[in-house]
């Protein structure tokens, strides 16, 4: 394996893997060498995933995590610690969303979203942080999205979640990379997941969607196993406060300005 993407010996914790792209990120991690921490609301629901990590020769412990609770994010990190002594990677998954029209948004909606994945994300982060400064070494991969740079009807909360993790993963890399600890947000595009689902079942809005995206089609878990492993890795030493759009393009703008040919019959 080239060192430069060599995991091997490090510890990955990964947030909200019970299903979806944390278990992507998890199996890319675990492919290339690190143990993992694996979190989610009710433990029970990682223990099919952890006998499948444990199966590829990584060690895996299931923690239980809600991130809209301080002290449990804080026994979570205790139990971190004990379990494995130092975390080297921390992956900032765990996240909801509700999809209404703006004015149907109601309170409750923008505290669930917004309280999960913002302040969720922050204060995983300054938990795990803390050993990361102690050591001087560590990766944080805060999950945005390209709602952290683009705004879409219906997504009113959850933009403004992602656009915040956006604007913190900036400030903590202003923070703490003088000691040796990067801040980067990786942000998928359109997947298929089990929080969108309905969406890929309504052929037309699939075709409407892909022909906004450059490389004609939607993303798939497979397209992210590459960068979470590189901005986990060595590879990435020099790449600090940055957001990484995995989208296919459709950040370009994807409006034509031109009409295109007709294609000859």
């Amino acid at each position: 394996m080239n060192p430069l993407f060599d995991l091997t010996g490090q510890v990955a914790l990964v947030t909200g893997a019970s299903r979806g792209l944390g278990q992507t990120f998890a199996r890319a991690l675990a492919r290339s060498g690190a143990d993992l921490i694996l979190t989610a609301r009710r433990r029970e629901s990682l223990a099919d995933f952890a006998v499948e990590i444990t199966a590829m020769g990584r060690r895996a412990v299931s923690l239980d995590l809600d991130v809209r609770d301080e002290a449990s994010i804080q026994r979570m990190a205790a139990e971190a610690q004990q379990a494995f002594g130092n975390i080297d990677i921390l992956v900032n998954n765990a996240g909801c969303n509700v999809r209404k029209p703006a004015l149907d948004v109601t309170w409750d909606d923008w505290n669930l979203i917004l309280d999960t994945n913002l302040r969720g994300t922050f204060f995983v982060a300054q938990a795990i942080a803390r050993g990361m400064i102690d050591r001087g070494y560590g990766r944080i991969i805060n999950i945005g999205s390209v709602t952290s740079v683009f705004g879409y009807a219906g997504l009113a909360p959850y933009g403004a979640s992602r656009g915040g993790v956006r604007q913190l993963t900036m400030s903590l890399a202003d923070d703490w990379g003088r000691h040796g600890v990067t801040v980067n947000c990786l942000a998928p595009g359109w997947f298929k997941t089990a929080q969108n689902q309905v969406l890929y079942e309504n052929q037309e809005w699939v075709e409407y969607l892909t022909d906004r995206i450059p490389v004609k089609r939607p993303g798939r878990p497979d397209d992210l196993e590459g960068v979470v492993v590189f901005l986990a890795s060595e590879s990435s030493r020099y790449i600090t406060g940055q957001t990484l759009l995995i989208d296919g393009g459709i950040s370009v703008g994807a409006t034509r300005a031109t009409v295109p040919p007709k294609e000859a019959k």
